[in-house]
């Protein structure tokens, strides 16, 4: 909701503005200005559809109702990499939400599908293109 807000109410305006201005340098036709603008204006524009689509068929999820003993969207695990004793920690979420950067990966990736239904001590094997990983889950939180 932030970056549709920050896209609608900032963003937006000032592509508009950039838009008008190059637009009114002349020949549209030989203004590279005013191409960069339009491309800018139809990225801006398709993003801020994009996510207004994803709210329109988003539903509330009470964390209450999820389960905090196995994992589930929302769930905090941390696991272990059994071959390499590399231990990590990601938060499931959707796949519109995924941030590696941000320690956030989607359901629906391998690693995240692997992991979806199981609890504190089991084993998720993952098939990557290197082979398989074992992964061992050692915490399982939930992030609300």
């Amino acid at each position: 909701m932030a970056e549709l807000n920050y896209l609608v109410d900032e963003v937006y305006p000032n592509v508009r503005e950039n838009l008008a201005e190059t637009a009114s340098q002349g020949d549209r036709s030989d203004n590279a200005g005013y191409r960069e603008a339009k491309r800018m204006q139809a990225k801006t524009i398709s993003r801020i559809r994009f996510l207004q689509k994803i709210l329109e068929h988003s539903r509330v999820i009470d964390p209450e109702a999820l389960p905090k003993d196995r994992v589930c969207l929302l769930s905090v695990v941390e696991f272990t990499n059994l071959d390499t004793n590399v231990k990590m920690k990601y938060e499931i979420v959707s796949p519109h939400e995924m941030n590696l950067e941000a320690g956030k990966i989607s359901l629906n990736s391998p690693i995240g599908a692997a992991l979806m239904g199981k609890t504190v001590g089991e084993i998720a094997e993952v098939r990557v293109p290197s082979g398989t990983l074992r992964l061992r889950i050692d915490c399982i939180s939930l992030c609300v």
